[in-house]
């Protein structure tokens, strides 16, 4: 990877690694517009002042915008969006090894991420 690509990674890590960010992209990745509210709902536990900080973040980064009807992703953050997909995958292939793990009485943090055999 060029330096260059590593700082685009890095500085788009530090944006999703805001507070509640990945979780307004994932609230919204399935293309329905959002009013304000529906959108604290969806991201759960979120105050009004966090989430207008999140907003303004993921609208100057050009992965979010404001419809008639309310926020949406914009295509890069649909694309982003996209890309995150994988992690559902991921994520459940994961929490099952845990519950397995744990029933064995084996689950540790240095085998939790460890493949399947």
């Amino acid at each position: 990877m060029s330096a260059k690509d590593n700082a685009a990674v890095i500085q788009l890590f530090d944006l999703l690694e805001s507070r509640y960010a990945l979780r307004v992209i994932w609230a919204l990745s399935d293309g329905h517009p959002q009013t304000f509210r529906l959108l604290q709902d969806s991201v759960g536990g979120v105050t009004p002042n966090t989430l207008n900080t999140r907003i303004k973040e993921l609208r100057a980064a050009h992965l979010l915008d404001h419809s008639g009807k309310g926020y949406k992703l914009t295509p890069h953050g649909a694309e982003l969006a996209r890309s995150l997909g994988d992690l559902r995958t991921f994520a459940s292939r994961w929490h099952q090894r845990n519950l397995l793990n744990a029933r064995d009485g084996a689950a540790t943090p240095r085998n939790a991420l460890r493949p399947p055999a």
